[in-house]
């Protein structure tokens, strides 16, 4: 299966850009309607590194053939996983492997796509990441890891500081 962006361009809203100074959730200067990015890969017309680095799940394919395109999913998955950081008495510092989801904001509920959430819960191990822009978000912990067998969605700046949480997190991430 092969798949391509076409008129789907949410990550160049979406996404910042430190390479020319854009933030999240702006449109890019480079961005045409209906037609990408008008600087697409010529490094010469101010392409940005950073653009040349990312790539969307959805391009994939594979493991991703149940998600919708992201234009109409309103959410976009990162390639390349990240990390949440929680503090803990028993463990110190622990880092928490995370796949990005950036979510439109116009949509704030769309991380609750049950596709979405059946593709997350096939990473073993992996907490999911939604983030809305730079600063706001939140850790999805899939229902695997948490002794409710539930969905626990924890807003960014508070994440995991539930210590039962926590232990029940990082119990299920040792054992994957």
């Amino acid at each position: 299966m092969s798949r391509e962006c076409g008129s789907c361009t949410l990550c160049c809203r979406l996404l910042p850009v430190k390479g020319i100074n854009k933030p999240s959730n702006t449109r890019c200067q480079h961005q045409r309607h209906g037609k990408g990015c008008a600087v697409y890969h010529k490094p010469e017309l101010g392409f940005p590194w950073e653009c040349g680095m990312w790539n969307c799940v959805w391009l994939q394919g594979d493991d991703a053939s149940d998600l919708r395109r992201p234009d109409r999913s309103h959410y976009v998955i990162d390639i390349m996983p990240d990390y949440v950081t929680a503090q803990d008495p028993k463990f110190g510092e622990v880092r928490i492997p995370a796949i990005q989801i950036w979510c439109d904001p116009k949509y704030p509920d769309a991380h609750r796509d049950p596709e979405l959430r059946a593709w997350l819960i096939r990473r073993t191990g992996f907490v999911g990441l939604v983030r809305f822009d730079g600063e706001k978000g939140l850790v999805l912990i899939p229902p695997y890891m948490m002794e409710s067998r539930e969905w626990l969605e924890k807003a960014q700046g508070n994440v995991l500081e539930d210590h039962h949480s926590f232990a029940q997190v990082l119990e299920a991430l040792s054992g994957a």
